[in-house]
């Protein structure tokens, strides 16, 4: 799965939004339109050819494969 990743900043980027819990809190740490940063990550889930996040309106969650990606960017 990660031989596929060609922006090694795309996983920085999707570990902050884990990290900080929401687009907005991430984007906002990272000085960085919120719409921006979800143009990271979406283009990353369809590199890597799974869902990472479950979106809401309200809620952000991880997926199995996203809490196991999200393990693999913090090493």
């Amino acid at each position: 799965m990660i031989n596929q990743i060609t922006n090694l900043n795309d996983l920085r980027l999707f570990a902050e939004v884990v990290e900080r819990g929401s687009f907005t809190a991430a984007a906002r740490s990272l000085g960085l339109q919120t719409s921006k940063l979800s143009r990271h990550v979406r283009p990353l889930e369809k590199e890597l050819g799974v869902r990472l996040l479950n979106r809401t309106s309200r809620n952000l969650s991880l997926t199995e494969v996203g809490r196991q990606f999200h393990l693999h960017c913090l090493a």
